[in-house]
């Protein structure tokens, strides 16, 4: 009696281990998919069942059809026999998990366009390393694989559809154009006719909010005429992106601001932001000290620091600034004329690529790539002296700092303005003084030029000799790392941005970048293979600079 409970207690677990493991593996749905009859009915036998009755034999399914289980329509029949792995795979069980495919990290792009694809992923999260090695691989296996990326990703239907010419070149004359009617006449034909329009305009006050309600009071609109030009005018030497905001209020001050000639004369002329402030011949020492009294003119800028008011009357030092052709009005030629700006500093981001060395203490197949990153500002201040610093402290970290007071080596490390520890001195002059003047008045020679660089006729002009410059060049002169060297700098300043309304001569591009050593009069030439133009930024905390 013992052995047959044995032996029944031995069948029992035997055949719980099959059930379980069966399962475990395929699960109750997919063990009748694509089963016979036959094999539904076996495999659906409760457990009380397979305990009295003894196990069935295994069945081995061949995937092979019978006549019977010949697919419909001509379709060659599905297998599944292969249900059990793909299911294992999807399972995130203890065995199962980090094996499906979307987490399979093993699994390799293998064309070009995987690659790309997957360089863009690595990008966007930030692995710039891994993304620069699937660029390489995508480029080696199609050099035009951004094509094919972009016709993947953003096929031309993915973009707004250009409009239609609704007046072709070959219709008839008497054919109207549509794309051109308006309600109120005939447009004007540019920015000029259209401002000329609202010479008869008012100031009127804001429309009540209700109907019989009285209008809200606008205290502007009774004010005479001389007087708006003269609140305008203290406006623009105050502020002059903002009095040329005002004409964003109404059709009227737009006209007076576009057309009030005597305003932009005040603010080209004038020392706040005009060019009375630029200097076109050297005016101070590297170190920032301004030349001796022998060497300064009575029509020079530096001496027209000491008139910087908001005054709207000019100081009778500033000398008349006359129209030429090129610039028939004073507001083109505040706007185009070469000058710079002292309320922002100017500033480079470079950053370009490099190989690094793999470690010798570790195997690696891959080499290192390493993606450098500096930046240049210059700050250019009224008396004629400016401040260049090289550093890879980010803007948000330099800009509040960059002040003649923290022009000096004692910084500490953990201070904040320790950023300014490299910081250089030096001084700025332009080419293509707007003011014509005489030749008498200009100095012969400055005590401190450096020679003439055997690279450029830099310094030629500056002492009277040599071909003219080309209008809009800058030219920069600062500190070396120590006493026995001095960096000269050519720039020419251009546009950001040449579409209309844009701002202007907010760019400084290079032209030459040199290093001059005192003691053995020669010159090295600096190369700008990686170096980027400097655009400016606005520092509303500075005001108009100092």
């Amino acid at each position: 009696m013992t052995d047959e409970t044995n032996e029944e207690l031995e069948r029992f677990r035997r055949q719980w281990r099959e059930e379980v493991t069966a399962r475990t593996k395929a699960g109750s749905a997919t063990q009748h998919i694509g089963l016979k009859p036959e094999v539904r009915r076996r495999s659906s036998v409760t457990l009380d069942e397979s305990i009295r009755v003894p196990p069935a034999p295994s069945i081995v399914y061949d995937p092979k059809p019978d006549a019977e289980d010949q697919s419909f329509e001509g379709h060659d029949p599905a297998a599944y026999h292969d249900f059990e792995d793909k299911d294992e795979r999807r399972r995130l069980g203890e065995h199962g998990a980090g094996i499906h495919p979307s987490n399979d990290r093993s699994i390799e792009p293998q064309s070009a366009l995987e690659h790309y694809e997957k360089a863009v992923e690595r990008e966007n999260q930030g692995s710039l390393g891994d993304s620069l090695t699937h660029y390489r691989k995508a480029y080696r296996l199609d050099a035009k694989v951004d094509q094919t990326y972009k016709n993947k990703h953003f096929p031309p239907s993915y973009f707004a559809p250009k409009p239609t010419n609704p007046n072709p070149s070959n219709a008839a004359v008497t054919v109207p154009n549509p794309a051109h009617h308006s309600l109120h006449g005939p447009p004007a034909a540019n920015a000029s006719q259209l401002i000329a329009t609202f010479a008869s305009d008012v100031l009127t006050g804001v429309v009540p909010p209700t109907e019989g309600s009285p209008p809200p009071p606008c205290p502007i609109a009774s004010v005479p005429f001389e007087v708006l030009i003269e609140i305008l005018l203290r406006t623009a030497t105050l502020d002059v992106a903002a009095y040329a905001r005002l004409s964003l209020v109404c059709k009227r001050l737009a006209y007076l601001v576009s057309t009030e000639d005597r305003i932009w004369k005040r603010v080209c002329s004038g020392p706040e932001f005009g060019f009375a402030a630029m200097h076109y011949a050297f005016a101070c020492h590297l170190d920032g000290t301004p030349y001796p009294p022998p060497f300064t003119t009575p029509t020079d800028p530096s001496t027209l620091l000491s008139h910087l008011s908001l005054s709207p009357n000019l100081s009778p030092l500033i000398p008349s600034l006359p129209l030429v052709p090129s610039h028939p009005t004073y507001a083109h030629f505040f706007q185009h004329h070469p000058r710079l700006r002292f309320n922002g500093c100017y500033i480079s981001t470079v950053n370009y690529v490099r190989p690094g060395a793999s470690s010798p203490t570790q195997v690696s197949w891959n080499t290192p790539v390493h993606i450098v990153t500096y930046y240049r500002y210059l700050r250019f201040l009224r008396n004629g002296s400016c401040i260049s610093l090289l550093t890879t402290a980010e803007p948000v970290d330099v800009v509040p700092y960059l002040l003649p007071e923290h022009l000096h080596t004692t910084h500490s490390g953990n201070l904040p303005s320790s950023v300014m520890r490299h910081a250089l001195r030096g001084r700025w002059r332009l080419s293509g003084s707007p003011f014509e003047l005489a030749s008498d008045d200009s100095p012969e020679a400055e005590p401190d030029t450096l020679p003439l660089s055997p690279a450029s006729k830099t310094h030629a002009a500056a002492e009277g000799r040599g071909e003219k410059e080309p209008l809009g060049n800058l030219y920069v002169e600062t500190e070396g790392p120590d006493a026995k060297y001095t960096y000269s700098m050519q720039l020419a300043l251009r546009s950001a941005s040449h579409r209309a309304g844009a701002t202007r001569n907010n760019k400084l591009v290079w032209r030459g970048f040199w290093s001059y050593n005192r003691l053995t009069d020669d010159w090295a030439e600096f190369g700008l293979r990686n170096d980027r133009a400097f655009f400016w930024s606005r520092v509303r905390s500075w005001g108009l600079g100092v």
